[in-house]
């Protein structure tokens, strides 16, 4: 399990093999390599630096195939944000989850 922090900094969840997880327990998203996609098979972003999420602009179209999220999962408690980093151009933060 390794967690993750959004681009601005702020604690997102974690990745377990290929799945995106929330720190609230919910299954948001698939790996495919470094890049996350959501149930409907639409891109949400990405992995760089290791451990921060964040949504390249032009690959908002993306598309893989769709999923059905497992049941929801005992939550963890909430690692501290981080300041976030200044953004790449093109790019923009990951987006947030209700629930998270």
């Amino acid at each position: 399990m390794d967690w993750l922090w959004t681009w601005g900094g702020r604690c997102f969840g974690y990745r377990d093999g290929d799945d995106l997880w929330t720190y609230n327990g919910k299954h948001v998203g698939k790996f495919y390599n470094d890049e996350v996609y959501d149930r409907n098979g639409q891109y949400l972003g990405e992995i760089i630096n290791g451990n921060r999420l964040i949504r390249n602009k032009s690959k908002k179209s993306w598309r893989k195939s769709p999923f059905a999220p497992y049941g929801k999962r005992g939550r963890y408690a909430k690692y501290a944000n981080y300041a976030g980093y200044a953004m790449y151009a093109g790019y923009e933060d990951f987006p947030k989850f209700e629930d998270e």
